[in-house]
């Protein structure tokens, strides 16, 4: 084959070899998708809100509302227009929606979008005393949650003398008053017949205090 041949031969692999390359780049841009502006990325939707977290509250085009604020001792957040809302306690999501209906019933904006993303956690920590063979003050996981088998497990288990079937787990409410909850721990661990479904779904929230009683001899 001629060398001018060639020379054409080899620029028509070139060019088609560009051509594809451009088709591969253009056809992987379009599977990326935009974030929706107020999809609430960076905290998980399911995440409890507690006392001393710092959040951002951002109302989508609503730029002079939005704010970074912490959440007060009494589960509150203080809010542009609409003042103090009840947040302490709610997951993420129901907290978007009750802020949402704060705006809503006030009659300031008519569809809020509102994201909450948490900027500073606050401490997260339960406290386990008694019959225990760690004792102690041990943190809950950032973003999920806690059972009372898994934190008795991380404080090494029961003592020989814990009475197991009788935990009390004392959780202070945002109003400051106190709610008890008696556990069968051991009924649990030991996968008896007698373990209660409520037991078992109960999580354990910051500021728990568990007390494990010692068993009668």
């Amino acid at each position: 084959m001629s060398s001018p041949c060639l020379r054409r031969l080899f620029a028509t692999v070139l060019a088609f070899g560009w051509l594809g390359a451009s088709e591969a780049t253009a056809g992987t841009s379009t599977t990326v998708s935009a974030p929706k502006p107020a999809s609430g990325t960076s905290t998980s939707a399911a995440y409890v809100l507690t006392n001393t977290d710092r959040i951002s509250v951002t109302i989508y085009q609503e730029e002079d509302i939005s704010r970074i604020s912490r959440i007060d001792s009494q589960g509150r957040i203080n809010l542009p227009l609409v003042g103090e809302v009840a947040i302490s306690g709610l997951q993420v999501a129901e907290a978007q929606l009750a802020i949402a209906r704060a705006y809503q019933e006030s009659r300031f904006l008519r569809s809020p979008r509102v994201t909450i993303t948490v900027e500073e956690y606050s401490s997260r920590e339960v406290s386990i005393q008694g019959q225990i063979r760690n004792p102690g003050r041990y943190p809950l996981p950032i973003e999920a949650s806690m059972s009372i088998v898994e934190l008795v497990t991380r404080a090494g288990g029961f003592n020989d003398t814990a009475k197991g079937t009788s935990v009390r787990v004392t959780r202070i409410l945002p109003d400051g008053s106190k709610q008890n909850f008696d556990v069968d721990v051991e009924s649990l661990i030991k996968g008896r017949k007698a373990a209660s479904v409520r037991d078992n779904a109960l999580l354990l929230e910051p500021g728990d205090i568990i007390f494990v009683p010692e068993r009668l001899i």
